[in-house]
């Protein structure tokens, strides 16, 4: 698949997604409690998306049964809603993609669920930051590498597994695009960053062994070893200078 760079309308087209997915993630933020089924977050996100006359990316997607992805405590990613209710202590990943118009959008975030162990919240901050130090590597003129390397020597630093099996990738007229964006690599390496690629940087760090499996469902995984995981995510458009991000929370819908 090429690597795509997006013209003017398509850029504008996928602010407008950006934006009614950042609605989604505020909505799903204030949901997120004990006591609350991945259902009734899934049904929440589906009601708003479509009422902004968007779709549910993921919804049908390769088959996935439902508008968002819920991964709760070592689900890593792609858990799929159901009717069990979120527990205090816990922690929940929800993963959202718009489409908006023929283009996509992706964002994900981790929320602890009432309070949760000291270290598990700081894999929950760690992750967040590590999309924040790639993001800064984003720019035209750089590699992917050095978005990956970035990423790779904060989450070692801080001694946190980087799941290798799953990477951050491009996202416009495909919910998967060209080009891969891994958590780990080597500076000065990988594809180009151009002005109007748009990708979705997407950190994955957990607890323990970053190694994962699928469960029979087909869609969710988790760490082998049952430690918490964490997942960051926002679709970004390359320019000259700093990135764009376009699911950014706060944005607005126009």
């Amino acid at each position: 698949m090429a690597i795509t760079i997006k013209s003017a309308r398509e850029i504008e087209i996928m602010r407008r997604s950006g934006a009614i997915l950042a609605e989604v993630h505020a909505l799903l933020r204030n949901a997120v409690r004990p006591g609350i089924s991945t259902d009734e977050l899934d049904q929440m996100a589906h009601e708003l998306i479509t009422s902004l006359g968007a779709k549910p990316s993921f919804l049908g997607h390769q088959g996935f049964p439902k508008s968002v992805c819920t991964s709760v405590d070592s689900e890593v990613v792609h858990g799929i809603p159901n009717g069990e209710r979120l527990a205090k202590g816990q922690i929940v990943s929800i993963d959202v993609g718009v489409l908006l118009d023929g283009y996509h959008t992706d964002a994900a975030f981790t929320l602890a669920v009432g309070e949760v162990e000291f270290e598990v919240g700081e894999l929950i901050r760690a992750t967040e930051d590590a999309f924040e130090i790639g993001c800064v590597k984003a720019i035209a003129g750089n590699r992917v590498g050095d978005i990956s390397a970035a990423i790779q020597l904060h989450a070692d630093e801080l001694g946190y597994g980087i799941v290798r099996d799953l990477t951050g990738h491009g996202v416009g007229g495909q919910l998967w695009e060209d080009p891969q964006i891994p958590n780990y690599g080597e500076a000065g390496t990988g594809p180009l960053l151009r002005r109007g690629m748009t990708i979705a940087i997407e950190p994955m760090l957990t607890l323990g062994d970053p190694e994962t499996f699928i469960y029979p469902d087909g869609w969710t995984i988790a760490t082998v070893d049952g430690a918490p995981a964490a997942h960051y995510e926002h679709t970004l458009l390359i320019t000259d200078g700093d990135p764009e991000i376009l699911t950014k929370p706060g944005a607005t819908v126009v």
